[in-house]
């Protein structure tokens, strides 16, 4: 069945995913671009893709709200800091709390009900209900909390997926993976921590998949809030991971491992005390997700 779909944080790694696969299915899509946005779309993307251009008031996103009516809102926006300064906090208080806010403020009074969201597993540091590793997780944290008031009081259904780490093709983030491809073009060496800590990296397109399977759960299922992780189910050590990556391409990877210290609050071990998604395994393995990526960039 061909939707209409709303989706924030379309110029995103996992957004321009969700984007993409839904054009390929057929799918109406409609994104939120700020008008500070200096963004260039996708060339695909046009002229499939509604453009709503955000004045980032809430009367404005409530006006885009009505006009688009959405079957399903797709809250992929996000600002990750790992560990961020002084001068970061209103930059994440902004994008993750009050923007979210504003969104779901907007889905009430335009009469929209679903929405899918992404939280983190950095919520819960040392396998704790609700433990935040970052500033960063505690606003996920804070705006699944404001999400339970509109559950209750404005009857939004809503489902959270907490992902692990992420990687895939097309990643422009300064993140591990991305970091790994630059040293196999470049031969240039990296200092990491020891390497010790458990790692769960999960392959974009099963993240999409997931996205799709709770698409289908929230037109079929009457729970108002719900909330599954998304992992690989291959956790493995930081350092039999870049091992992986050199095997895959044929060469080591040059890694001064102790280079720089755990982080203050390094997860070592991700979470595992989490409800897994009914509908819904992994189907691309760290082993072939690696060799796509060597293959892409080698």
């Amino acid at each position: 069945m061909k939707e209409e779909y709303f989706i924030t944080g379309a110029g995103g790694f996992i957004g321009r995913h969700l984007v993409n696969r839904m054009l390929d299915d057929g799918d109406s899509v409609h994104i939120l671009i700020r008008n500070s946005s200096r963004r260039t779309l996708p060339d695909r993307w046009q002229p499939q893709v509604y453009v709503h251009i955000w004045n980032e008031t809430t009367e404005g996103l409530i006006g885009i709200m009505n006009q688009v009516q959405p079957s399903v809102v797709i809250h992929a926006a996000s600002l990750f800091i790992a560990e961020h300064t002084s001068s970061q906090v209103d930059a994440l208080i902004g994008s993750n709390v009050l923007f979210g806010t504003q969104l779901l403020e907007a889905m009430a009074v335009a009469g929209v009900k679903k929405l899918i969201n992404f939280g983190t597993s950095w919520q819960h540091f040392r396998n704790e209900p609700y433990n935040p590793v970052c500033l960063y997780a505690a606003t996920k944290q804070a705006f699944e909390d404001i999400v339970t008031f509109y559950v209750e009081a404005r009857g939004l259904r809503v489902i959270t997926l907490k992902l692990f780490d992420t990687y895939g093709p097309d990643d422009d983030r300064k993140k591990l993976f991305s970091t790994l491809m630059h040293l196999l073009r470049t031969g240039e060496s990296l200092s990491l921590s020891p390497g010790e800590q458990i790692v769960d990296f999960v392959h974009v397109d099963d993240v999409v998949e997931a996205t799709l399977v709770v698409r289908q759960r929230l037109f079929a299922n009457s729970n108002s809030k719900e909330c599954f992780a998304i992992s690989s189910g291959e956790p493995l050590p930081l350092r039999d991971l870049v091992a992986m990556v050199g095997d895959a391409a044929g060469k080591p990877l040059n890694i001064v491992w102790g280079g720089r210290p755990y982080r203050a609050r390094e997860v070592m071990e991700p979470w595992t005390a989490f409800s897994t998604l009914p509908g819904w395994s992994p189907r691309i393995s760290l082993k072939e997700g690696i060799r796509r990526m060597v293959s892409s960039h080698v």
